[in-house]
């Protein structure tokens, strides 16, 4: 450690190199509006060989272990890095950002095995593998331990059989982190292991599912017969509920990195709203104002509390039931600043003339506000979390809890079949 470059050193490095090798972030961050901007394997290929350039340049995959591809420097010279290229465009690979750097790849690395993060951590940290997140199913939403994909054991192999969905940018990823169930013999909550699957394996059928807002961003996944081998399992055989609550507490937006040191400022006043009062000439409404610093406020306790959650983490990593309460902030106050646009816009968030990115987003905006009220755990799953793992109250009666889920499954009128020998 003692021959590490220091943080300061370390930004004032990455700095002048950000000036010398990327442009500037568009005016207002290029923003681009879920529903209208579509992503592609195609419009991803530039920001492949974006991110292939921060990686060959050792800006990708800073605090993690060199022998995995990384720098293997610190958290805080992350967000040193992160902090100066808050002016500077960045690879943008949509919804698949999100899960392939900031849920799976953070997982892979909790759980993996030396032999698979090497296999599978550097063309990650490349932007040669994008990774989905194969987890819901048709009958296994809310309560995920409820998975009836099925993984069965073939010599050297695993062979998956079963039906995943809302997997969002399945369709343009390369890769997917899979559960499955490998023994039924077991409580619903055991019995469960991941796999990583390329995407283009025989057997998967990826199927894009058509949205309220015109998107096709989640899809549905068909497993038949789709045999890996052993080296892409991620964790221990039947322990995958484990591997699942660690993939929770980063799909919750808590342990990322914040780009950012210091104190947490209030930041700009709602930029989309104010650019709506404006253009409908209500800056002087006194309700308008009133909705404008309630959205702004909101933001700022929201980005308060993720910081107090991830200190918390941080001191007791095991402490993951306290990911939920920025869950279920994000789940509550999204909501509400889909509603907050629509009152202030009123008929011109309704109706807008063609090619009107700005006139469309209050409307897109209301039609995906209930979003982080639902996916990766609604409301009422968070409220459930907080009062049993964070606040120690008893658990809601379950008749399935520690019974065979073969049992379970044959009980509630499901199919069942046996293992293949």
């Amino acid at each position: 450690m003692s021959d590490m470059i220091s943080v300061e050193e370390f930004r004032s490095q990455a700095a002048a190199w950000l000036a010398a090798n990327l442009e500037p972030a568009e005016e207002g961050g290029g923003r681009r509006i879920r529903g209208v901007d579509h992503y592609t394997r195609g419009s991803v290929v530039p920001e492949r060989a974006l991110q292939k350039k921060l990686y060959e340049a050792g800006y990708a995959g800073i605090a993690i272990a060199k022998e995995y591809g990384g720098q293997g420097l610190t958290p805080a010279h992350e967000s040193a890095f992160l902090s100066e290229a808050a002016d500077y465009r960045m690879p943008d690979f949509g919804v698949l950002g999100g899960t392939t750097f900031g849920v799976c790849l953070n997982t892979m690395l909790v759980h993996g095995t030396p032999q698979f993060l090497a296999r599978h951590v550097p063309p990650i940290l490349a932007g040669d593998r994008l990774v989905v997140q194969f987890f819901s199913e048709p009958g296994a939403g809310s309560d995920l331990a409820g998975v009836t994909t099925r993984a069965d054991r073939d010599g050297d192999n695993w062979v998956l059989n079963g039906s995943k969905i809302w997997s969002s940018g399945a369709y343009y990823a390369d890769w997917g982190m899979c559960l499955a169930r490998t023994d039924w013999d077991q409580p619903k909550h055991r019995g469960l292991t991941w796999f990583a699957v390329p995407c283009d394996a025989k057997g998967l059928t990826i199927e894009e599912i058509k949205e309220i807002n015109g998107d096709t961003e989640f899809c549905q996944e068909f497993f038949d017969d789709v045999m890996i081998g052993d080296e892409d399992r991620i964790g221990d055989v039947n322990e995958g509920w484990r591997v699942s609550q660690t993939m929770l507490v980063f799909e919750r937006g808590a342990g990322r990195p914040s780009g950012a040191s210091g104190p947490i400022t209030p930041g700009e006043l709602a930029p989309d709203l104010v650019a709506m009062a404006h253009h409908l000439g209500r800056t002087d409404d006194p309700e308008v104002r009133q909705l404008i610093a309630e959205a702004h406020t909101n933001y700022f306790a929201q980005r308060q509390l993720s910081a107090r959650i991830a200190g918390l983490l941080r001191k007791d990593p095991g402490n993951s039931g306290v990911a939920a309460y920025g869950k279920l902030a994000a789940g509550t106050f999204g909501p509400r600043r889909g509603k907050i646009g629509m009152r202030i816009g009123r008929a011109g968030a309704l109706a807008w003339d063609p090619g009107d990115r700005d006139g469309m987003e209050a409307s897109l905006n209301y039609l995906n506000s209930r979003v982080q009220s639902i996916a990766g755990g609604t409301n009422e799953v968070q409220r459930n979390g907080i009062a049993e793992r964070a606040l120690g109250l008893p658990r809601e009666p379950s008749f399935d809890l520690h019974r065979p889920f073969r049992e379970v499954v044959r009980e509630s009128g499901g199919e069942w079949k046996p293992p293949t020998a």
